[in-house]
């Protein structure tokens, strides 16, 4: 139990960490290019640090193997979902209703 704390700790730094590192980089449009005035965007400059890019991919990768661990221990330690939890609810009971007399009949006979 105590490695699985340790790992979603790790996972919860890896999720804010790529937030932070995908917002800190720009993008391959970055100017106006989308209004008609990006001139610069003929000229096909690489965009962001190769330390940033790679910084990226090593977070991407950790936090899907965080998430897939971070499953694998949670069935195997036997916690359940909160769905699972919750108890479905049982079907409305239509009432009977008398069928009507058929036309034409009467009641007395």
């Amino acid at each position: 139990m105590i490695f699985y704390s340790f790992l979603q700790t790790v996972h919860v730094i890896v999720c804010l960490l790529m937030i932070l590192v995908v917002l800190l980089q720009t993008g391959r449009g970055a100017g106006l290019s989308v209004l008609g005035g990006g001139g610069d965007s003929l000229i096909n400059t690489p965009t962001g640090s190769d330390f940033m890019k790679k910084f990226t991919a090593i977070l991407a990768g950790t936090f899907a193997f965080t998430s897939l661990f971070l499953t694998l221990l949670a069935n195997r330690a036997g916690m359940t979902s909160v769905t699972a939890r919750v108890r479905p609810m049982p079907a409305p009971q239509q009432q009977q209703q008398p069928l009507p007399a058929p036309v034409g009949q009467s009641k007395g006979k």
